[in-house]
């Protein structure tokens, strides 16, 4: 990865970490510990697409940039889909609380997005390869 790329892993990652402790922290006080525990498994769950989401999205604009508008919005419909079909899957568990999974994941999610377009937003990545080889007379 490139150093803007691991800059914005970190400005999205953690604030979502932060939210999801926010969010074991209340979860805790009103369902206990499996409240708590489905708080931590939804911030770990959220962590992890989006990561990957996000590593799938930059080796797709290093080796296919035409690709990447196309990519970035399958690759975020996946995502949503897929935290939607574990969301459902998991809705009846008594491993844990559900709703407290359920909302800090929604937290997580909104949190996350919020951070990669503010990251984005401030990052200074030229869309313009400057030619260096190129020398101008």
């Amino acid at each position: 990865m490139q150093s803007h790329d691991v800059r914005t892993l970190l400005h999205c990652s953690l604030p979502t970490v932060a939210a999801g402790a926010v969010g074991v922290a209340v979860s805790a006080a009103v369902a206990g510990g499996k409240g708590a525990i489905g708080a931590a498994a939804g911030t770990l769950l959220v962590v992890l697409f989006m990561t990957s989401g996000l590593v799938v999205l930059q080796r797709t604009a290093r080796t296919l940039p035409h690709l990447f508008q196309m990519m970035g919005l399958l690759v975020y419909t996946t995502q949503i889909l897929l935290l939607m079909v574990v969301l459902t899957t998991l809705r009846s568990t008594s491993a844990f609380n559900p709703k407290c999974f359920a909302f800090t994941l929604l937290a997580a999610t909104l949190v996350w997005i919020g951070a990669q377009v503010r990251a984005h937003m401030k990052a200074k990545i030229l869309y313009v390869e400057p030619d260096s080889a190129r020398t101008t007379s």
